[in-house]
């Protein structure tokens, strides 16, 4: 694979689908802001050159407190089961949670709906179960209940259709939007762990 492809490939997407976004220097990483019907985060794309992978990670704003760990840990243990695209991560350290979808394109000629499909499945995927978290974090319900209570609200609204129809659907992004987030509305976050040298050329 050329030197640097999946950087570049990167750059192109997230020009031409009109995101604003920060190249983090040093690293072969993009940085961006998203605002979604539950909130807004932090997101980063990583390309992985050398082991022809693409990650692309929605980081959220808040810390869970200690305290809260454990019931967080049941909620995504919960959540992540079954789920056939990417998953959720807790830093037990720090209580950094985030969302990663990722792939590997060994062999195969990395396309733009490769990224779409992957930057945002994970998008919806983040939004859909936002508010379940804080509901976990700051409330004394169980991750069963809040899970259910999600799950039901689903069912009963018929509002969570198939990852794929809402990728290519028209409207999507009249409702998710990365124009109207501000930088400021949160403090500094650490880079992922994993995110590490090689600018690129």
């Amino acid at each position: 694979m050329a030197e640097q492809q999946i950087f570049n490939a990167l750059i192109e997407f997230f020009e031409d689908d009109g995101w604003d976004f920060q190249w983090i220097p040093d690293s072969p990483v993009l940085s961006m802001g998203f605002s979604g019907q539950n909130g807004k985060w932090l997101c980063y794309a990583q390309a992985r050159e050398a082991e022809e992978q693409l990650v692309f990670y929605s980081v959220l704003s808040v810390n869970v407190p200690p305290d809260k760990r454990h019931k967080i840990a049941e909620f995504i243990t919960r959540v992540n089961y079954g789920m056939v695209i990417g998953n959720f991560e807790l830093d037990y350290e720090d209580g950094e949670m985030r969302y990663k979808t990722s792939i590997d394109i060994e062999g195969t000629e990395l396309v733009a709906s490769m990224i779409r499909q992957l930057v945002y499945a994970n998008l919806v995927i983040t939004d859909r179960y936002l508010a379940g978290i804080m509901r976990v974090i700051y409330s004394d319900e169980s991750p069963v209940d809040v899970l259910d209570s999600i799950e039901l609200e689903d069912l009963l609204n018929n509002e969570f259709e198939d990852v794929a129809t809402i990728l290519f659907d028209d409207d999507f992004d009249d409702d998710f939007d990365d124009d109207d987030f501000i930088d400021d509305d949160f403090p500094p976050l650490d880079l992922p762990p994993e995110i590490d040298g090689g600018s690129p050329n």
